[in-house]
C-alpha cells in the first residue's frame, strides 16, 4: 500500500495543476495553489482518507508534511 505522502502526491497530480513533485516541507502559500483549489483538494483528501478535514484544521497545518502527520494521526 502506498504511503500517505505517495497518495497525496498522486492525488495532487490528478486534481491540481502540479507538474513536478511537491515539496512537502514548503509552506502552503509557496505552493502556487489557489485557495479555491486548496478547498476542493482538501475535500478530495477527506474522502480518500475517510477523515473530515475542517477549514479550522487546515488553517493550523502549515505544510503538506503537517497534513500528512494530521492524516496519519488518526490512522488505524
Amino acid at each position: 500500500m502506498p504511503s500517505t505522502e505517495d497518495r497525496i502526491q498522486q492525488l495532487a497530480q490528478e486534481h491540481l495543476d502540479v507538474t513536478r513533485a511537491l515539496d512537502f516541507d514548503a509552506a502552503f502559500g509557496d505552493c502556487d495553489i489557489s485557495s479555491m483549489d486548496a478547498v476542493a483538494f482538501i475535500k478530495v483528501l477527506g474522502k480518500e482518507f475517510g477523515r473530515e478535514i475542517t477549514p479550522q484544521d487546515f488553517a493550523q497545518l502549515k505544510t503538506l508534511r503537517g497534513l500528512v502527520n494530521f492524516l496519519e494521526s488518526d490512522a488505524g
